[in-house]
């Protein structure tokens, strides 16, 4: 499991020209997955992610969590991520996990960050070409 953390003012993602999802101060979760990955990776990278302390306290040091600011998460599947570029110019993506098993996992990642902020999430469509728009709270990536 690979996860591409980015903190944001706003974030949102369209399809097919529809908004289907949309947040405000927090972090945007590009997501992917690869053949081994498991239930076990999901639960230790959301507690990671929901409790990293990358967003600014009053002293302007980043000693704050997405938990402690009450911060919203959009999260978009990305297989991508597991993109293998060693031979010719076209990537190879023999790493990513199959759809089937990517789309089980990236529900069970929605499921665990809901269950980790105690609210819902924002994400995108899985499987679909996503239009994702954001705007980056300082260079937090």
């Amino acid at each position: 499991m690979r996860v591409v953390i980015q903190k944001v003012k706003n974030a949102s993602v369209n399809v097919n020209k529809k908004l289907v999802g949309k947040i405000n101060n927090g972090l945007l979760l590009l997501v992917g997955y690869e053949h081994e990955d498991s239930v076990n990776d999901i639960l230790w990278t959301t507690q990671k992610v929901v409790n990293m302390r990358i967003f600014n306290d009053f002293s302007q040091k980043m000693n704050l969590s997405l938990k402690n600011i009450d911060g919203d998460i959009l999260l978009i599947s990305q297989f991508t991520l597991y993109a293998s570029t060693k031979k010719g110019n076209r990537p190879s993506f023999l790493a990513s996990a199959s759809p089937d098993k990517a789309k089980i996992l990236y529900q069970k990642t929605v499921n665990e960050f809901e269950n980790a902020i105690q609210k819902p999430i924002q994400t995108g469509v899985f499987g679909e070409m996503m239009d994702v728009s954001l705007v980056n709270d300082g260079p937090v990536t």
